[in-house]
């Protein structure tokens, strides 16, 4: 397939794009800067340093959307909720404009989203067809999904990947949590009882290649692994991993003076369940949360 890919020098889409070099995939990499992801990616790519240089869509088979200001990272200025909310929204509304510019549009757009979509839940357990919880974090996905929805057509089958914590070698979420946990200071966060929705990367990057290869899917699929585990159990699984204790919580007002509005992502957490991802035919590698991590900490 010829492919056109946002986002493909972060964390997840770097993953992928080795995925779907090997399956011999040509792609068209979106990015502000190309010398620098030449050098990351490779020369055997075509590059784009700008969307609006093009007019439609109709050479590509396929579009994949990742692009998207890091939501975990700076504190939550006004500014930085608009950098969030701009980065997302404005690359999606142009491809889909694209898209219906397109007289042989591509046959798919896979987009990322994320649970952040589901809002705070407790302790109740959440699906794709679940009510969300009015926030910040709701906001920025709601519009981000309705968005790449608008592409849907008879030519174009739309997927929506609700994403949840990605958990992979050198980078990503682990890579910010694991020094605490190296040094025997890490556990959970409080009490630990909140939802930790999680999937490792592989599995995601799999559920890309499943969802652009199957012809019958559309709509929206959590992106997160079918057993969720509160932060204890999370953190007992990184600490076995690596052989290290984790039994030092870290105070909820810690983190709410150091992230501000913030921490609500990592406070509140959710238990998110795959029920549309495992109807479409998906088979995790990963379901449990400590092989997948043994994978990544001990390999």
């Amino acid at each position: 397939m010829k492919i056109l890919i946002t986002g493909a020098t972060g964390f997840v889409g770097k993953q992928l794009v080795a995925l779907l070099s090997q399956q011999s995939h040509q792609l068209t990499i979106v990015t502000r800067n190309i010398t620098q992801a030449t050098q990351t990616l490779g020369a055997e790519h075509q590059y784009l340093d700008d969307l609006n240089q093009l007019k439609n869509l109709n050479d590509f088979d396929s579009v994949i959307n990742l692009a998207g200001e890091p939501i975990v990272g700076k504190r939550w200025s006004n500014q930085q909720k608009q950098q969030i909310c701009d980065s997302r929204w404005n690359i999606t509304a142009l491809l889909t404009q694209l898209i219906k510019q397109s007289d042989t549009p591509p046959a798919s757009f896979i987009s990322a989203s994320a649970i952040g979509f589901y809002g705070r839940q407790g302790n109740t357990p959440v699906d794709e067809d679940s009510q969300a919880h009015d926030e910040f974090s709701h906001q920025v996905c709601s519009e981000w999904e309705h968005l790449a929805l608008k592409a849907q057509s008879e030519k174009t089958r739309v997927c929506v990947l609700r994403i949840g914590i990605v958990l992979g070698k050198n980078g990503g979420a682990l890579a910010k949590m694991l020094p605490p946990f190296k040094l025997g200071l890490g556990g959970p966060i409080g009490k630990g009882v909140h939802g930790v929705s999680w999937i490792h990367i592989d599995d995601l990057t799999q559920l890309i290649l499943h969802l652009l290869t199957t012809e019958q899917a559309h709509g929206v699929f959590n992106a997160t692994a079918p057993n969720p585990v509160n932060h204890k159990q999370f953190a007992e699984s990184i600490g076995s991993s690596l052989n290290r204790p984790a039994c030092i919580p870290t105070p909820v007002i810690a983190l709410r003076l150091a992230m501000g509005e913030m921490a609500d992502l990592i406070v509140e957490g959710q238990f998110v369940l795959p029920k549309r991802t495992l109807a479409s035919g998906f088979n995790y590698k990963y379901p449990d949360i400590s092989p997948a991590l043994d994978s990544i900490l001990k390999a």
